[in-house]
Order: C-alpha cells, then sequence, then structure tokens
C-alpha cells in the first residue's frame, strides 16, 4: 500500500461547533504505563451550530474504560468508537454532563503529544491537538471552557504536581500516593491544557503587578539544577515588567509556572499559568551555555509569557489564524529584545533568520500565505512563514498607522475580543476602528504566498536639482497590489542629504499601494545613491541595482544601521556569485577602514558586518541549478582573501577584546565584544589556517566560558588534522554528562564540509550519548547536518540525501513531527544542478514508497514532489 497525501481541510468550510463545553472536570491518575483520565465535561448545543448534528469527540491512541451520560449508562446503538474518537449519534439537545474514562501509557508516547513521561517526568503537550490523546473532547480552539483538574501520583515518583491556573488544595492518598487540585478561572481552549509531574527542583520569587497583585513566579528544573534556572526567571520578571510597560498588559493568576523538560517537540508551549519548555531554552550557567543560548533563553520566556494575552487570553478561532497569536507574539517578543539589547543589531539578526528560513520556503514547494487557506497537517504549519514573516506584517502596520495608534489598536483588540476566539479580521478591525483606516488591501499580505520584489531604479537631473526614484512591485502570484511601507533617504558623499524633500514622503516612509510610482527629491546637490528599505521596512526582495563602490558609500556614510550592513551583504554577495580580485580588494580596503573607525566602538554591528552571506543565503539568491560545492569553494577563496588582508587589524581588535579573566556577564555589550573578536579568529583562521589553529587551540585552552571555547572548537573543526580530532574528543569527554552541550558537539562535527562527514555522522548515531528517541539530539546531528551542511546533504551522489531519507523513515512510525521538520530540508531540491535533482527525487520517493506514513511526512512529502 502506498500511502497518499492526506485530504485537505479548508478555510472556506469552517463551521462552529455543534456543541460547547463550559466545565471541564479532570481527574488524573498518574502511572508510568497505565494513567488513567477521568472527565466530566459540561456540553451544551451550540446555539450558532448545527442544531441536528451528532457529538463527535476527537480521540487518538485511547483506550475507553467507561462513559456515561447524566449518570447513566450509553445505549451501545448510540454509540460508535473509532480510532479517530467517539460518536454520540443522538446526544441530547440540552446541556448534559458526560462522563468519560481513558487510559493512556505515557511511557510508551515516543510521540510526545498528549500525556508522556520523559526522565522520569510525566508532562503534556496539547498544541496542535494532543488533548485528544488524553480523553476524548472537541480538540478544537473555539470551543473555550473552564478547567478544574485533579491529578494524583505517586508521592516518591512525582513529589511536585503542577497544572493550569491556581493551586486550590493537595494532600495525601493512603501511605504513598498523593494529589494536588488546580483551577483555572479563564476559560480556554484545549490546547492550552498542561499538567507535570515528577522529581523537580525550582527558583522562585514574588512579582508585584501593576494591578497590586502579588504573583509567585518558578521555575523548575531538574534537581541538582537549580542553579541554571537563575537567567530564566529573571526574564520572566523583565517580560512581566515590560509588558506591562509597552501594551498595558498585567498577569491574571496567582501563580506563574516554567518547568523545563529533556524531550520536547518544540522550543516551549504558553499553556495558561504553566509554560513547559525544552530545557535548552532554559539552562544556562556560562560554563555550558552560549550568549547566543543566553540571548534565545530570554526571547523565548518573554514569547511564552507575552502569549497570556495574545494567544490565551484572545486566542484564534481556527487554526488558520494561527498567525494571530504566533506572527504576533514575535513581534512582541522582538520588540522586547530589541529593548533588552542593542535595537539594531537585533533587528539584523531578526532579518537574516526571516531570509534564512522564511524566504527560501516562500520560494520553495512548502510555501504558504502567512493565514492558509487549507492544509493537511496543522503540525507542519507551524513555519517561518507564520511566525516570522506574520511578525514583519504586523511591524508593516505599526509603520503604516504610526506608534500611537497601533498601541491604541492593541489596546482595541485585546478590550474587544478578551475571553473570545478571534481572526485575523478582528485583529484589524481594532486597528481600522482607532484610526478611521481602511485596511482591506493591506490584509493582502496574510493572504499571499511568495516574497514579492521592489524593484528600484534612479535618474539624477543636475540641472534641476533633482533625483527621481522610481519603484514598482513585482508579485509572485497575481492580483490587485500589496501595501508596502518603503523607508528611504538619500546619501551623498558625506552622509545623509537631509536637506532633500519630497512630497510623497512622509517622515521618511513611502507607502507603495500601487503597482509602481514615481518619486521625485528636491534640492538634491549631488547624485545620491539611495537608501531603500530602511530597517527591512517590508519582508520584500530588493532589486536595485548599484555599483560596489556606491554600496561601499552606504556602508561608510549611511545613517540607518541595517542598511550599513546590508551594503557589505551585498557586495560580499557578488563577489561570491561573480569573484573578481580587484573588486575583493577594494572590499577588504573598505571593511579594514571600517574597522579602524567603528570597530571597537560598537564591537556587535562590526561582527555582523565580517560575517559573509551563507553558503544557503547564496544559493537561496539563484533562481535554478544550483552547485553547493561552488558556492562553498567561493564563499571559502572570498573569507580566505579578506582575512589575509585584515589580519593585521583582526589581531589588533583581538588584542584590544582580550577578556583576561574577567567574569562572564551575558550582557548585550560583553556578548558583543565576544562576538566580533570570535568574527576575527574565524577570518584569521580563514586566511592562514594553519595559523588559525594555533590561536584557536590557545583559546580553547584559555576559555573561561561557553561562548569562547564553543567558537574556538568550531574554527578548529574545519581545519583538517591531529589538531581537530584531539579538540574534538576532549571536548566530548570533558562534557559527556552535560547534554546540551553534546547537542553543540554534535552539531558542530555534522557541520564540517568534507565528505568524510558522512563516515562521522555514522559513528556519532552509534555513540553512547546519542538517541533518536531525544528530538534535540537528533535535530543536532541530523538537522544541523541538512540544514547546514549544504555540500555533503546535497552531494551529487546522493549519499546525503539518504542519509537524511533514512532517518526520516526510521523515525516517523515513532515521532512523526521531527521527522516531518527533518524532511523540511529537501524544500529546495528543484533548484540544484541536475544530478543532484535526480538524487533528491529518487530519495523522496523512497520515502513515498514507504507503507503506512504518517500524515505529518506524508503532508511534507506530497507538497514537496507536487507537479514533480
Amino acid at each position: 500500500m502506498r500511502t497518499e497525501t492526506p485530504p485537505l481541510i479548508r478555510l472556506e468550510d469552517y463551521r462552529p461547533s455543534a456543541f460547547l463545553i463550559d466545565r471541564v472536570d479532570l481527574d488524573i491518575r498518574l502511572d508510568p504505563h497505565a494513567a488513567r483520565i477521568t472527565a466530566e465535561l459540561a456540553l451544551r448545543p451550540n446555539p450558532e451550530g448545527d442544531a441536528d448534528a451528532p457529538l463527535h469527540l476527537d480521540g487518538d491512541d485511547l483506550t475507553l474504560v467507561a462513559i456515561d451520560l447524566d449518570g447513566a449508562g450509553v445505549a451501545p446503538g448510540d454509540l460508535t468508537v473509532e480510532p479517530s474518537g467517539l460518536t454520540l449519534r443522538n446526544p441530547p439537545r440540552r446541556p448534559f454532563v458526560l462522563r468519560l474514562v481513558t487510559q493512556v501509557d505515557p511511557t510508551a508516547n515516543t510521540k510526545l503529544m498528549g500525556l508522556y513521561r520523559t526522565d522520569g517526568v510525566y508532562c503534556t503537550q496539547c498544541e496542535a491537538d494532543g488533548f485528544r490523546r488524553i480523553t476524548y473532547f472537541l480538540d478544537r480552539p473555539d470551543v473555550m471552557s473552564v478547567y478544574t483538574t485533579r491529578i494524583e501520583a505517586n508521592r516518591e515518583e512525582a513529589p511536585v504536581l503542577l497544572g493550569n491556573g491556581n493551586p486550590v488544595e493537595a494532600g495525601p492518598v493512603g501511605e504513598d500516593r498523593h494529589y494536588a487540585v488546580w483551577h483555572d478561572p479563564h476559560p480556554k481552549p484545549a490546547y492550552l491544557f498542561a499538567i507535570v509531574g515528577g522529581r523537580l527542583g525550582k527558583v522562585e520569587t514574588t512579582f508585584r503587578t501593576m494591578e497590586g497583585r502579588d504573583v509567585t513566579c518558578a521555575v523548575y528544573v531538574e534537581p541538582g539544577r537549580e542553579d541554571r534556572a537563575g537567567y530564566a526567571l529573571d526574564a520572566v520578571i523583565r517580560s512581566m515588567e515590560w509588558d506591562e510597560r509597552a501594551f498595558g498588559r498585567a498577569y491574571d493568576l496567582d501563580v506563574f509556572n516554567v518547568v523545563a523538560v529533556s524531550a520536547f517537540n518544540m522550543g516551549a508551549m504558553e499553556n495558561k499559568g504553566l509554560n513547559i519548555f525544552n530545557d535548552k531554552y532554559v539552562l544556562a550557567v556560562p560554563d555550558t551555555a552560549t550568549d547566543a543560548d543566553y540571548a534565545a533563553i530570554e526571547a523565548i520566556i518573554a514569547h511564552e509569557y507575552f502569549h497570556n494575552w495574545s494567544g490565551n487570553r484572545v486566542t484564534c478561532r481556527d487554526w488558520f489564524q494561527l498567525c494571530l497569536k504566533e506572527g504576533l507574539t514575535v513581534f512582541r517578543d522582538q520588540e522586547f529584545s530589541s529593548d533588552m539589547r542593542s535595537r539594531p543589531v537585533h533587528r539584523i539578526g531578526e532579518v537574516r533568520s526571516l531570509r534564512a528560513r522564511q524566504f527560501p520556503e516562500d520560494a520553495g514547494p512548502l510555501k504558504h500565505p502567512v493565514r492558509p487557506n487549507a492544509y493537511a497537517e496543522i503540525n507542519n504549519f507551524y513555519t517561518a512563514t507564520v511566525y516570522d514573516k506574520g511578525a514583519e506584517i504586523v511591524r508593516m502596520l505599526r509603520t503604516l498607522i504610526g506608534g500611537a495608534a497601533f498601541r491604541a489598536g492593541m489596546d482595541r483588540y485585546f478590550a474587544d475580543n478578551d475571553g473570545t476566539a478571534a481572526t485575523v479580521e478582528d485583529f484589524l478591525a481594532a486597528f481600522a476602528t482607532v484610526t478611521g483606516r481602511d485596511l482591506s488591501a493591506f490584509a493582502r499580505w496574510y493572504e499571499r504566498p511568495g516574497t514579492p520584489k521592489l524593484s528600484a531604479s534612479g535618474r539624477y537631473d543636475p540641472a534641476a536639482r533633482t533625483y527621481t526614484l522610481r519603484l514598482a512591485q513585482i508579485l509572485t502570484v497575481e492580483g490587485p497590489p500589496l501595501v508596502i511601507p518603503v523607508a528611504l533617504g538619500l546619501v551623498g558623499a558625506k552622509g545623509p542629504m537631509t536637506d532633500v524633500t519630497c512630497a510623497a514622503v512622509t517622515d521618511g516612509v513611502f507607502i507603495l499601494d500601487r503597482d509602481e510610482a514615481e518619486l521625485v527629491f528636491e534640492n538634491v546637490a549631488e547624485e545620491p545613491v539611495p537608501s531603500l528599505l530602511r530597517d527591512f521596512s517590508a519582508p520584500v526582495r530588493l532589486d536595485l541595482s548599484l555599483t560596489d563602490e556606491q554600496r561601499l558609500r552606504l556602508l561608510a556614510r549611511d545613517s540607518d544601521p541595517f542598511n550599513r550592513w546590508q551594503a557589505a551583504q551585498d557586495v560580499a554577495m557578488r563577489l561570491i556569485l561573480d569573484p573578481d580580485p580587484a573588486r575583493a580588494e577594494a572590499f577588504a580596503e573598505a571593511l579594514g577602514t571600517f574597522l579602524d573607525g567603528e570597530a571597537l566602538a560598537d564591537p556587535a554591528f562590526a561582527a555582523l558586518v565580517l560575517a559573509l552571506p551563507t553558503e544557503g543565503e547564496a544559493a537561496d539568491s539563484l533562481p535554478s541549478d544550483v552547485d553547493p560545492d561552488a558556492i562553498h569553494q567561493a564563499r571559502r577563496d572570498l573569507r580566505a582573501r579578506l582575512g589575509r588582508a585584515l589580519r593585521p587589524r583582526l589581531e589588533r581588535i583581538d588584542a584590544s577584546l582580550s577578556s583576561g579573566k574577567e567574569a562572564y556577564s551575558p550582557d548585550a555589550a560583553s556578548a558583543g565584544r565576544r562576538a566580533l573578536r570570535n568574527a576575527a579568529l574565524d577570518l584569521i583562521a580563514a586566511g592562514d589556517p594553519q595559523a588559525g589553529a594555533a590561536l584557536a587551540t590557545q583559546r580553547l585552552d584559555a576559555a573561561t566560558n561557553m561562548t569562547d571555547r564553543l567558537a574556538a572548537l568550531a574554527t578548529i573543526a574545519q581545519i583538517p588534522g591531529e589538531a581537530r580530532e584531539a579538540a574534538l574528543t576532549a571536548f566530548g569527554e570533558r562534557y559527556a554528562q552535560e547534554p546540551l552541550v553534546l547537542d553543540k558537539w554534535f552539531a558542530i562535527q555534522a557541520t564540517i564540509a568534507e565528505p568524510e562527514t558522512l563516515d562521522r555522522i555514522a559513528r556519532l548515531k552509534a555513540h553512547p550519548a546519542f538517541s533518536m528517541t531525544n528530538p534535540n539530539r537528533v535535530r543536532a546531528l541530523v538537522g544541523s547536518f541538512s540544514m547546514a551542511n549544504p555540500t555533503q546533504f546535497a552531494r551529487a551522489d546522493g549519499a546525503g540525501f539518504a542519509l537524511v531519507a533514512d532517518v526520516v523513515k526510521a523515525l516517523d512510525s515513532t515521532n512523526p513531527q521531527v521527522a516531518a521538520r527533518l524532511l523540511t530540508a529537501f524544500g529546495s531540491w528543484r533548484r540544484l544542478e541536475k544530478n543532484r535533482r535526480v538524487a533528491a527525487a529518487e530519495m523522496l520517493n523512497r520515502i513515498k514508497a514507504v507503507p503506512g506514513l504518517s500524515r505529518d511526512v506524508a503532508d511534507i512529502l506530497g507538497r514537496t514532489l507536487k507537479d514533480g
């Protein structure tokens, strides 16, 4: 039997639920292999639903032990139980209580959805549709209920019992068991339900909200690792303070708990009052966590906390509205991180991530609108398009209407929709109401797949002292034009031209809401260089023909940090795609001047300027016949040339920023100094591998923190020789008992751009610390290989494709979510050169031939092979 692509669920087919569930009382008795769940559901017909519909409750991998309706049994002829759920054919057309008893095996739940047990800890993951793996339910986000949950467990096995909402009571049950009751007064959909039970240590503090409520905030971790939870707890408090200040949102329960677990399919989950995290986004001390880890912990803690309003208090009506909570909350966490750190540096990081993940998605077979109009498996739509492009749309909206109106619109959105399941239309309506503007054209951003192109060209008239800028938008799908905010300015030989005027530009922004437009700038004293899409004001590709000299003027003279960085990226990209020694020499000279003048003033920004476009970005800029080996060699040659030309400056920078034995701090300024010093090391090694390996080895031995230690190891790892193998072996032995550090060790080796890496991965898969049941470990080794080692993943002989395909097949039956995410690495296979296309297609069809593929993998596979 060959698996077919799953059937589509369509937005246009949405209908309100025929029934609502006002109250849910749960009694969960935890057991490693036979957890028993008793659910009392207070149901009533939905006045807006189908009055004659049967009651169908979703279910998956459940054992039904008992069922009764209003205390009486259900006639066998009235009940149908199937793998996908149960159906009451003739339910009451009045309020009634349905009591269900189900049994599940948490230890055997390798899918990590529903109730599962990992390293002795019971936890749940219910988004998007995991609650149906706990009990039968109307498992959809527009069914919102008030939950009371009693949790019972062996006291020795699970002394800590946590649930949603506020603690109500707790006590013993016999000699060896105990219970805890939790009540959440806020109606919520089932996907926000959570419990945790296990042996856990904690750190806690108290936060007083702007409304005067004292909230106990706690972070729970594996016992003995409490010292690694302090930064996460601090991030919780800072998130609470910031959301009150920036959006006027106060927390609404007596407790806020964060729990770190080792096996988790996602980064974290915003369950009401009980956020469950992958432990890599909670645990941090300088010896095990890098600056990037600290920044990620800060951002993801904030993201999940901010969901309390943008996701929980106001949830989404259906999963097509996923961007309503995720894109909006990403925007909110980006603003938080920008306030905590360097706003320009953080903005560049956001755009780099968008271009690395979302732009290729938009250009490949997995593209979809920010609000999809159809899906086969919702787990596959937790994508960069929903999250990152969704955030960019919110950012554009703020640019369009202004900061004050945006804040007023957010206040209106929360007020109008609090306690409801909302839609994108509800979101935009709030801003239309406070501004009086028609936002129907702006709404097209939510409907259009693909990345638009902004074409720009300019003409200077020295006699008239005018500069005419022509802008045109080129869409990937036919339809009316989008609303594109273009932040812009003109740059002269000495810097920004502040005396020029243009009637069409307001506060430095032109709104392109038609196919094309001409802007005339007056009082232009010299031929300028246009600086367009400042601060990356819209998620588009810019087509603007400038010379290297003009771009380097922007690097040296523009007032916009993003476009200064972008100018260096553009020159480097041209040199990767079209190598030229003379132009490379000029680029190196310009970078040298930049470093002499500004490197030490803003080290974090300087480190970004030195970082060349990745091989993936270079491949993404080519329409077809991509040869990863050619890109790798060209980029390597350019780095080597820059490393040699800049070496004296890089060595001076390294010496100037040497931190000695000063105490580690994850603050932005300290992290910036480390970033520049490590970027200098990397370029020195590119120019002179032997000298670089020696310097990196010294750095590795002397490092006092994981940021410097890992950067040195990453540099050594790309230089073949005995020093590399000795360093890798020593690092692995040193951190043998540190799973999160070993993930980094696996990832570094997976990205070595050499043919022998496949053999290395085979050995690492046999390593005692590697486990196919741990998503972090699989992502570290196989995910890093497929997403960050293009020359070896896309080998012409197909061996890299085969490696990943074999892991996808092996994982599909045990953890289809992780398998499907690995499979997305094939998304750009059609743009590869012919031999690689043939090899990739062979592996994809080999997966397709596997009988009984999961919906997750079958969906990704079907879309990846579509039209092929």
